[in-house]
Order: structure tokens, then sequence, then C-alpha cells
């Protein structure tokens, strides 16, 4: 997935949403990157997308690329 300016959504990135809300990529589900504490084997099953911890709703997961999210800044790496 990725985000509107083509740069690739990767597990650790602090996100903005709709202006209002902010988020961490937790787990970037094509890309196969997950933060600690997520684990491949329970989210591979939604096949695209990313799961986003928001200040708004908790885990949320985005099937796909959605203009209203920003990427505000990388998080640590992480191993695929």
């Amino acid at each position: 997935m990725k985000y509107k300016d083509g740069q690739i959504v990767r597990a650790g990135d602090i996100v903005q949403i709709y202006d209002l809300y902010r988020g961490v990529v937790v787990a970037s589900i094509e890309d196969k990157s997950y933060l600690p504490g997520y684990e491949e084997r329970e989210w591979d099953y939604l096949e695209s997308g990313a799961l986003i911890d928001t200040n708004f709703a908790g885990l949320v997961h985005y099937p796909h690329a959605n203009e209203q999210l920003v990427l505000l800044s990388r998080g640590v790496e992480v191993r695929q």
C-alpha cells in the first residue's frame, strides 16, 4: 500500500488521518512488516492494506490506499 505521494506505507509510520486524527501503522500487510506484538499469522488473512492504531477508534484496518492518510514521520526500522 502507498501513500498519495507514492511512498510505501511501513510499520512504525506516524500518520495523520482526515486532517484531524493521528495514528501509528502497526502492520503493513502486503509488505509483511509488523511492529512487535502484532504477528503476521494473526493478521495475514486481511491480505492487503495496513492496520493503524488510531487516536480516535483504536485499531483500524485500512484495506486500500486512502488519500486522507498522510505520512508525518517514519518510525523505527522494523524487520520483515
